[in-house]
């Protein structure tokens, strides 16, 4: 397979360079994923659109990175299980969370648990869970835009990692410290 190009300001293709300015604005430089994705501007502005619409859902951070790892780890992903534990530090959720989801060992909370239980049953099944989970998902104070938003990160998560796969996108420095 052809190797991928991470691209900088000066190597994207023009339609990318406004995007990869986005990325150093939000991030402080342009991560590698960003880079890799710059190949195809429709995907970088794609995946950008969806991790901001997925910060904007109604979850908080810690629901946040548990619909994140949950998927990360369930794909298996060099890079995003690293990079979103630095984004889980960053964003102050408590570290006993993240590496709860990273070793799959039960969460603090029933409310976390089945948020991670209700992610991966959508993921492995492709949308189609069960009368159970759903029950649960509901009986824990969650609700049906919560359900449609975790759709949201599945849908940034299946970018982002699966394009890590395809590209082998290596781990940028600042992500370094997460990885095992």
């Amino acid at each position: 397979m052809k190797e991928f190009q991470i691209y900088d300001l000066e190597s994207a293709p023009q339609d990318s360079k406004p995007l990869l300015q986005k990325s150093i604005k939000a991030f402080g430089s342009i991560p590698n994923l960003h880079g890799v994705m710059a190949e195809s501007p429709q995907a970088l502005a794609a995946y950008q659109d969806l991790h901001q619409y997925f910060l904007d859902t109604s979850f908080n951070a810690e629901e946040m990175t548990v619909v994140w790892q949950s998927i990360n780890v369930e794909h298996n992903c060099h890079y995003c299980v690293p990079a979103h534990s630095a984004i889980a530090k960053a964003m102050k959720v408590a570290d006993e969370v993240n590496e709860a989801l990273r070793n799959k060992t039960p969460l603090p909370t029933e409310k976390l648990e089945v948020l991670r239980d209700t992610t991966l049953a959508i993921v492995r099944e492709r949308g189609v869970i069960s009368d159970e989970i759903s029950e649960r998902f509901y009986a824990v104070g969650y609700n049906r835009q919560n359900l449609l938003e975790i759709i949201v990160g599945v849908a940034q998560k299946v970018m982002s990692n699966y394009i890590n796969h395809l590209a082998d996108t290596p781990v940028d420095p600042q992500f370094a410290a997460f990885v095992r």
